[in-house]
């Protein structure tokens, strides 16, 4: 197909009628709103104009809340999702529909608010059982945590590692007094824990001389009581926080019914922010507003159509050259063409005044992909997923690859038809293992017996690949009146490659020396100084070299084909080794979903591969900025339009 032509948008309206606007051209999807650079650059007009203020900042906050309320419901109130199930479909009216948002947003938040709470009930539970722990070891302690001590002694509680012996702890304190006393109350792998009784006066260089042998001092401030009357209170409170959870969770639970409306209002209130966003793109004056964008040319009746109904002005404008960089970018494909965009976009766009690569790469991905993979299974498989993912109307990049994978696998599902290949040899060996005969699906060759015909198919495809993108090119240096470039460029090995088909063929060399004459020529007509006598021999180097490259580089068409036959053959031989049917399919299914698996990434790889750096460099011309209208854009919704 080809690139989309655009136009340059301008729009004066009046204040009071901004949120229409935007509303509708929202609603049309077709109008990418930028700041109005033109009209600021004008000093005049900068003065006047001022950026516009449309709430961004807090719509995007209630995104954000609705967002997070979604989060909290998934987590306490998860529904159950079908594998590929289609999104539930919306009239654009309803969708559109502000009423049911305020009641959606009062949930919004006090899902959030419970879910604060449950989150302070969380974090409490942790505390009090970390408390309960450092009480534990003094459970059997039958005195008040706060007690000091009385009028003339001193009390402390204290403990050591376990490794530290208690007699050493005793030495240490009777260095400093003889009156004192170790009571040991607890003791574990980790730690020993003791109370030390010693004169008030003398207590102080007590514990300093046990800290010597790793002895720490412990305290509860705050803590009164017992330990065990204080474990028992916190195990109550573990209690009530427990029942506190339980009832919160039940009342999000409660809600789960509501999930679809919050999903629909989240939508909803995304696209508040994105209208909201490109609002604040504008700028305007006390009385009116400036909105400058890019649309595609097909849209200029249907927004003439929708502006005439405003008190507003607008002109439709062409890109002028210098602009170019700037437009944006979109691509009008076909149904057949369009899953291509997977690989285009994943490389770049192509700039605005270049080549929509959809069409050309079309045959070539597709052959290319269903040769590599050659096996009548595997197609089937990716067909069946293809129309799976169809069918749940995936969106974006999981779009594309539903229709890649449709054509890919019925391109693969030939080549398997043409080598004879379902899962490999999976069905030879079936019929061996049941009744002992030889069987083989019929083909017109096969890897392991056909490799250098394989290889021979695969590099002549190669150079139909790279001639079709040297045509290309020439086609666009003659329209660009680069006449002579297009000539000694493209045109030149073209003669060379004819003159080599001659020489082999036709026996005569009267082709290639004109061929050889003109690459020859071509640096001294197109060069300057020097560069005519060195640009002749790094034409013939470059281009020798490169070509051959190019074209070896596809013998990897070759080596897939020959890799998935092979591993999915030995996984089908191990399988078969015990003699029994149901180890063999077991042994087989796992092995060729491996295979498959690692196939279907690899060839993907390697076909964009040969796309991007063995195509693309013949003509592509990348930078492309692709093309983001104000639109309805959903994640759990689909939109059905009027």
């Amino acid at each position: 197909m080809a690139i989309v032509r655009m136009k340059k948008l301008r729009v004066v309206a009046m204040r009071d009628q901004r949120d229409e606007l935007m509303r509708r051209l929202l609603r049309l999807g077709c109008v990418e709103v930028h700041e109005p650079e033109d009209t600021l650059s004008d000093p005049g007009a900068a003065e006047r104009l001022r950026p516009e203020r449309a709430g961004l900042a807090e719509a995007r906050s209630r995104q954000a809340e609705m967002e997070s309320a979604l989060r909290v419901m998934d987590r306490y109130a998860p529904q159950k999702k079908k594998l590929l199930a289609p999104r539930p479909e919306v009239d654009e009216e309803l969708f559109l529909d502000d009423a049911p948002l305020e009641e959606d947003m009062a949930l919004a938040r006090q899902l959030n608010v419970w879910d604060g709470r449950l989150r302070r009930i969380a974090a409490d539970e942790l505390r009090i059982r970390d408390e309960i722990e450092s009480l534990r070891p003094w459970e059997g302690l039958d005195m008040p945590l706060e007690t000091d001590g009385t009028r003339t002694c001193a009390v402390a509680l204290c403990n050591v590692p376990a490794q530290v012996d208690m007699e050493s702890v005793a030495d240490a304190a009777e260095s400093a007094t003889e009156l004192v006393q170790l009571l040991l109350v607890y003791q574990d792998e980790q730690q020993k824990c003791f109370v030390t009784i010693a004169m008030k006066e003398e207590m102080a260089g007590v514990l300093d001389a046990m800290r010597n042998v790793g002895c720490t001092p412990v305290s509860f401030p705050g803590v009164t009581g017992t330990a065990r009357d204080n474990i028992l209170a916190r195990k109550r409170q573990l209690t009530a926080l427990d029942v506190e959870r339980k009832t919160v969770e039940a009342n999000i639970t409660q809600e789960k019914a509501r999930a679809g409306e919050l999903r629909l209002s989240a939508d909803r209130l995304a696209t508040e922010a994105a209208q909201a966003e490109a609002a604040e793109r504008l700028c305007g004056t006390d009385s009116v507003v400036v909105l400058e964008g890019w649309c595609p040319a097909e849209a200029e009746k249907a927004l003439t159509d929708s502006f005439e109904s405003l008190d507003c002005a607008w002109e439709f404008s062409d890109p002028a050259p210098e602009e170019y960089p700037e437009v944006p970018v979109k691509l009008k494909n076909n149904a057949v063409t369009k899953p291509l965009n997977m690989v285009t976009e994943m490389y770049s766009l192509p700039a605005y005044t270049g080549v929509d690569p959809n069409p050309l790469m079309f045959p070539f991905f597709i052959l290319f992909y269903g040769m590599m993979m050659a096996d009548m299974g595997y197609g089937i498989l990716m067909i069946i997923g293809g129309l799976l993912l169809k069918k749940s109307r995936a969106r974006g990049m999981m779009g594309y690859m539903s229709g890649l994978l449709v054509m890919g696998g019925v391109s693969t599902f030939i080549f398997g038809a043409v080598t004879g290949g379902f899962f490999g040899d999976f069905l030879t060996q079936v019929v061996k293992l049941t009744s002992g005969k030889d069987f083989a699906l019929p083909s017109l060759f096969t890897p392991l017996d056909d490799t250098l015909a394989i290889l021979i198919g695969s590099m002549a495809l190669g150079f139909v690949h790279i001639v079709t993108g040297m045509a290309v090119s020439f086609v666009r240096k003659i329209k660009a009146g680069a006449v002579l470039d297009a000539v000694f460029e493209e045109v030149t090995w073209w003669v060379v490659f004819a003159g080599l088909g001659c020489m082999f063929l036709l026996g005569t060399n009267i082709v290639l020396y004109v061929g050889l004459a003109m690459v020859v020529v071509g640096p001294i007509v197109t060069g300057k100084g020097m560069g005519k006598i060195t640009g002749i021999f790094g034409s013939v180097y470059n281009h020798v070299t490169g070509f051959f490259g190019d074209i070896l580089s596809y013998s990897r068409l070759m080596a897939l084909m020959l890799a998935g036959s092979v591993i999915a053959q030995v996984f089908n031989t191990l399988g078969a080794i015990p003699g029994n049917v149901v180890v063999f399919v077991v042994i087989s299914l796992v092995g060729n979903a491996l295979n498959f698996a690692l196939n279907l990434l690899g060839c993907y790889v390697h076909d964009l591969r040969l796309q991007c750096l063995e195509f693309f460099n013949k003509f592509y011309e990348d930078g492309g900025k692709p093309f983001r209208p104000l639109d309805i854009k959903t994640k759990f919704v689909d939109i059905v339009k009027e």
